[in-house]
């Protein structure tokens, strides 16, 4: 039995419509650049816990253009992280960083002596220099060593968890705070060798509480991804600014 021819006009309609939405809508794509051509790179840090310590997205920073952490053999680099205290009343504090990349420098957050880690409180290392009000002389700063990492001597003791909420009961500073908006500073210094992206480096974060923690920390792999042009993507200038 055949369709009437009324029904196979229309069907015939139909699949023109659709091939011709399918043409318009390849064409409205064709020449734009994509979305994605300069996106900001996932950073896959490592990360570990000691106690109750947790260390989120550990890396080494890749270098910036104009900055002083070049990566390279005798210069610089700087290791981002997030550290938090998951512990309920013990505070804790970061006393050295070992490696033997280099020399390790941690210059605490502006107004402290120390890198204090109050009961569930993060504190958040820097990806980029930053600014202080003054240098804290006792930043801490150990030379590494290929066997097991040295502790710092300190001359005060941490500010405990009460000492923080009593400062924000008075008002003097917030009860909880934006901790990237005052990070701590770690640089690696007297790089023994080059830096480079795709491999991991030994780290050891030393705690006074918590102990110690070895991380294999990768490199970041960079800040953007280059478009690669071709002569299938075409002309930059062909760029839409409107959409479809």
């Amino acid at each position: 039995m055949t369709a009437p021819k009324g029904a196979r006009r229309r069907m015939v309609t139909v699949a023109a419509l659709a091939a011709g939405a399918a043409i318009a809508l390849s064409g409205c794509g064709a020449g734009q650049i994509s979305q994605t051509a300069e996106q900001v790179a996932a950073v896959n840090g490592n990360h570990a816990d000691v106690g109750r310590i947790a260390l989120r997205n550990v890396h080494i920073v890749y270098p910036g253009e104009g900055t002083a952490y070049n990566n390279a053999k005798g210069g610089k680099a700087l290791i981002a992280l997030s550290i938090i205290n998951n512990g309920e009343s013990v505070p804790d504090e970061l006393t050295s960083i070992t490696t033997d990349l280099g020399t390790v420098k941690i210059t605490p957050a502006s107004g402290k002596s120390v890198v204090e880690l109050a009961p569930q409180q993060t504190v958040v290392a820097a990806n980029q220099p930053v600014k202080h009000e003054s240098t804290p002389s006792s930043s801490a700063a150990a030379t590494t060593s290929a066997a097991a990492p040295t502790s710092v001597p300190h001359s005060a003791a941490p500010t405990t968890a009460a000492d923080s909420h009593g400062a924000g009961e008075h008002g003097s500073q917030p009860a909880a705070t934006d901790p990237e908006a005052n990070p701590i500073l770690i640089e690696i210094t007297g790089l023994t060798r080059d830096v480079t992206p795709g491999l991991t480096y030994n780290v050891s974060f030393n705690f006074k509480q918590n102990g110690t923690v070895q991380v294999q920390v990768p490199v970041d792999a960079g800040l953007h991804t280059e478009r690669h042009e071709s002569d299938k993507s075409g002309p930059a200038e062909a760029e839409h600014t409107g959409g479809h």
